[in-house]
């Protein structure tokens, strides 16, 4: 369960990786505090001394570790970039005098292999950065270009399983900077990369392809797809939702309903990297939507998706304010509203053809923008 959110089917891995050179040996990331016992065996096997670990990103899940290294290797020095530093300092009270800072291109010397750092801020904290190993043209790249998935392969093999793992790593925790990416990505252009070493996930042996999928993903393009997330108590909701997802597949729009109460929430994150609308479906609890309704639609906002219009649909027993509770909810996203259709009970035809409004107006939108 990743950060306590988002489940993880597939796992994931915490990869720290050494680079060995004939003068120094550096320690590129640690790993999350579950795993420390794990890393701190592995570099016993190998008998190496330490002399720097270098920090790409604050996050506990790779720098965890940190002090159980700097007391393993007490003569090592912590590289990294002053705002990480300052993060470092905060979570792991590490004393200042154990660090050493590098600016935005500088270069350090292992001997016969050199450390280049470059900066790639929000991916996805501010302070993030990559190392590039000059000599093996390596992009030790962290969390930028990283994938949920535990494997026993050190390089990606099965691109279709990596490809929708890196989407949903991607919708998670990215998608919320896909306009500051773009930059970070031009800059890692300028060099010749062959391997892209990420800290979750496999090694990628042909850079390209990954690379390409984040182009894709954080450009403005959208699919010709809705997403509909919904809660049903009664079956009122429900029925509203298969008629309009039956409508909609007349029209030839692909459909993505997920039921909340059951569904994988990375699952409906991964959708929502190329819908072009959402319509998020619930009854009323009380006077506001269904407490999951909340959940997702409050998670919709935060990953600030590339979605161009929604609306919401649901029913109710006496009376409500669902509809301006939820759309108040969306205040980061770019979109436009359509007519919203809340029934009370039942639905009647009349309610019916209200919805083949929405998806005659979905469908004209779509036509319009893809």
């Amino acid at each position: 369960m990743f950060d306590e959110l988002i489940p993880l089917p597939d796992g994931t891995s915490y990869n720290s990786y050494l680079i060995k050179g004939d003068e120094k040996t550096a320690l590129i990331d640690t790993v999350d505090p579950t795993k420390t016992k794990d890393l701190v065996e592995n570099l016993e096997e190998l008998g190496l001394s330490i002399d720097y670990v270098i920090s790409n990103h604050a996050e506990q899940d790779h720098s965890g570790s940190i002090n159980t290294i700097l007391e393993l290797f007490p003569d090592s020095t912590v590289i990294t970039n002053p705002r990480c530093k300052d993060l470092l300092m905060e979570f792991h009270l590490i004393p200042e005098n154990r660090f050493k800072i590098v600016d935005d291109g500088e270069t350090l010397s292992l001997g016969d292999k050199t450390l280049k750092f470059i900066y790639t801020p929000w991916v996805h904290w501010p302070e993030t950065m990559v190392t590039y190993l000059q000599e093996e043209n390596i992009l030790f790249s962290c969390d930028f270009f990283g994938s949920h998935l535990a494997t026993s392969n050190l390089y990606v093999t099965d691109r279709c399983k990596v490809y929708s793992s890196a989407k949903r790593y991607y919708a998670e925790i990215m998608m919320p900077f896909h306009t500051m990416i773009e930059g970070n990505i031009e800059k890692i252009l300028q060099y010749q990369v062959d391997l892209i070493a990420p800290s979750h996930g496999p090694v990628h042996q042909d850079p390209e392809f990954i690379i390409n999928a984040y182009q894709e993903w954080i450009s403005d393009k959208t699919e010709n797809m809705v997403v509909i997330p919904y809660v049903s108590m009664h079956g009122s909701t429900q029925i509203m939702v298969d008629y309009l997802v039956d409508v909609l597949i007349e029209k030839g729009i692909e459909v993505r309903p997920f039921n909340l109460s059951r569904t994988d929430i990375g699952e409906l994150a991964e959708a929502l990297v190329d819908a072009t609308t959402i319509i998020i479906a619930s009854p009323t609890v009380l006077t506001g939507p269904h407490p999951l309704v909340v959940s997702a639609t409050y998670l919709t906002n935060v990953l600030k998706p590339k979605l161009k219009f929604a609306s919401v649909i649901g029913s109710y027993g006496w009376g409500g304010r669902m509809v301006d509770q939820i759309t108040s909810m969306l205040t980061n996203l770019k979109i436009g509203l359509l007519e919203p259709v809340i029934i009370k009970g039942l639905p009647t035809d009349e309610d019916l053809e209200k919805l083949d409004q929405l998806a005659n107006e979905i469908e004209k939108r779509h036509l319009e923008i893809l």
